[in-house]
């Protein structure tokens, strides 16, 4: 059920020519999409799948790398010894760090 919901919202945030009108809401069905992977036992997939979605365009790097927490936990609790997971995890911390120095120098308000 879960990846039906995630490919709906996938489907559904995509136009007919393959353009992503909501791309954060891709992003997060992808986490969504990785972590059933991951519990299905296929780690290369499930960390594709949350590359994808760290790599796609989107605006709010801090709600994807919230949701992202989920295929951490997932990562680390099945596949902790796997290069796939240290991969994945060392891109996500990137990333984290990228949300980090955009937060630091916005000004403030």
């Amino acid at each position: 059920m879960t990846r039906s919901l995630a490919d709906s919202v996938i489907q559904a945030s995509t136009d007919f020519d393959g353009t992503e009108r909501a791309p954060m809401r891709i992003a997060e069905a992808r986490i969504t999409q990785g972590v059933v992977a991951a519990r299905e036992g296929d780690l290369e997939h499930a960390v594709q799948l949350g590359g994808k979605a760290l790599t796609s365009a989107r605006k709010s790097l801090p709600s994807l790398i919230m949701v992202s927490r989920d295929l951490t936990r997932v990562l680390n609790e099945r596949y902790p010894q796997q290069q796939a997971t240290a991969d994945y995890l060392a891109e996500l911390g990137a990333v984290s760090q990228m949300s980090e120095l955009d937060r630091s120098s916005s000004p403030r308000r």
